[in-house]
């Protein structure tokens, strides 16, 4: 609520209250937005070399609360309004516009740093992962996290966004610092009761330290017997030591025993040797990178919620009897679905499917992401449909309603029920104990990195289309175009993904874990 309640409203503050220019505020706001799903790696980063999740969410809502208020403040200050004319122009009150920036970017920091620790620190506390209860409530956990997380861009989209512009910008932002005081609140209310893990050391400098060793010991032979590999196991220490895969073989030999007297005498540079769990580590992000990338073309295509499926909804009838429907408002519909398909999935699909296989198993993670990439499939064509069908419906004088629209969002969020949530909950799971938090920001980051591809894809398609034949396929005016063409070509991409995915997800090898 607290992050969304600056971020919906926030060119039309800098523009109508800082007076900036239309296409500065636009790049502010991107800049903004940029930096925000960004430092999330950095705060992942911090937090399994040296902090930990639990200070990390500390120190950031503490930062996060500062420049809530630093904002808060902001607008609390007088400012004149002057003309302006249509590129930019300066603010009237300078010492305003640095305490509301000094405060905004102070936020942006904060926030990653949440993003990156709350949910691994949340899965930790059900961390056993032979424990049949903890590894339901973990599930649920995962449910749970991103459902609240878009019903808080539901309430601050509406309430926070109505106070802004009915009321006043100061108590508008007020309410969303009061938000993120709460949360501070109940954060430390329930530190007594919370698990905290220690940092395990800097995952990134392992990394390099296994390619390093990898290279340096290129002309040793890698021995059949697995056995005869390097490993530390100790009965004093609690560690997690993961199973020797016989995959990339070539970075087998980083724990190649070359001189056992290094290893006995206590000498061995981590450099030139390293342990098999090291090696593992390495070889879990390799598999994982494939997933991910489909990942991206995922969110790419699930998107379009945000961007083409609203443009279509506004050129279609919006009224419905008497009301009229924004088109925007429709996202509320399909968090409404993603709820009810996340509530089918766990009491009738799982139990189903344990009913269904003898051994009583269920849907695997890899299974559970692969519908919801199906799914993404029939949710773009069923949009290039529409579209063919509204575009119809305007030749014959008439406009189309835009209850349609809900069908592609009812399946759409079947998609982002069966793929977004499980994918944090399998990065997750296969992540090593020293990048729990990584990974995790990394499966987030498909997010950020899905929306820039799709406007990648949409501007030059539209480029392309208005060279090749104007107006193009998605000109100005959507009745002159063709908008379903462009679904198609999306529908395409993302039978595509799915194929590629299948591929990657039929090769995968688990994590396996020896000693815990």
């Amino acid at each position: 609520m607290a992050f969304n309640g600056i971020a919906t409203n926030l060119v039309v503050y800098l523009r109508s209250v800082l007076h900036g220019g239309i296409s500065s505020s636009a790049s502010t706001v991107s800049l903004w937005y940029g930096t925000s799903f960004f430092v999330p790696m950095l705060g992942a980063a911090i937090a399994d070399t040296c902090l930990g999740n639990y200070k990390t969410i500390l120190i950031s809502l503490i930062m996060y609360l500062i420049g809530m208020v630093l904002i808060t403040v902001a607008t609390f200050l007088p400012s004149t309004s002057i003309l302006c004319d249509a590129s930019s122009c300066l603010s009237s009150n300078g010492t305003q516009t640095v305490i509301f920036f000094a405060g905004l970017y102070l936020t942006a920091v904060g926030c990653g740093g949440v993003r990156s620790a709350l949910l691994p620190f949340g899965a930790n506390q059900f961390n056993n992962e032979n424990n049949l209860v903890d590894i339901k409530r973990r599930r649920n956990f995962f449910s749970s996290f991103y459902i609240c997380v878009i019903f808080g861009v539901i309430t601050s989209g509406t309430i926070i966004v109505w106070v802004q512009e009915n009321v006043s910008w100061a108590i508008g932002y007020g309410v969303a610092t009061t938000c993120i005081g709460l949360a501070l609140i109940g954060f430390l209310v329930g530190t007594p009761i919370f698990q905290q893990d220690e940092p395990c050391g800097s995952p990134v400098k392992s990394i390099f330290q296994v390619i390093v060793a990898s290279f340096r010991n290129m002309t040793l032979e890698v021995p059949a017997d697995s056995s005869l590999l390097y490993e530390v196991r100790s009965n004093h220490i609690q560690r997690t030591i993961l199973a020797h895969s016989d995959d990339f073989r070539f970075l087998d030999k980083a724990a190649v025993i070359s001189d056992p007297s290094l290893v006995y005498g206590g000498c061995r540079s981590s450099w030139s040797l390293c342990t098999v769990t090291e090696v593992e580590e390495l070889k879990i992000l390799i598999r994982l990178l494939p997933i991910w990338v489909t990942g991206i073309f995922f969110a790419a295509a699930i998107s379009q919620m945000h961007t083409t499926f609203i443009q279509q909804g506004a050129v279609m009838n919006t009224k419905i009897g008497s009301l009229s429907i924004p088109p925007a408002s429709l996202y509320s519909f399909e968090v409404i679905c993603v709820t009810l398909w996340v509530l089918s999935m766990n009491k009738v699909l799982v139990p189903a499917t344990r009913t269904y296989f003898a051994n009583g198993a269920e849907l695997t993670q890899l299974q559970r992401i692969g519908i919801g990439r199906f799914l993404m499939i029939f949710a773009m064509a069923m949009a290039a449909l529409l579209e063919t069908k509204r575009l119809q419906s305007v030749q014959e004088g008439e406009l189309l309603s835009i209850v349609w629209q809900l069908p592609q969002y009812f399946v759409i969020a079947g998609a982002e029920c069966f793929a977004v949530i499980t994918q944090l909950e399998f990065f997750h799971g296969q992540a090593p104990d020293s990048m729990k938090s990584i990974l995790t920001a990394f499966a987030l980051l498909t997010t950020a990195l899905g929306n820039y591809l799709s406007s990648a894809i949409i501007t030059l398609i539209a480029w392309v289309t208005r060279v090749w034949h104007s107006p193009g396929w998605i000109p100005d005016d959507l009745n002159k175009g063709h908008l379903d063409y462009y679904y198609w070509c999306l529908t395409a991409l993302s039978l595509v993904n799915f194929v590629m995915y299948l591929y990657f997800a039929s090769k995968y090898k688990l994590k396996k874990v020896v000693i815990c």
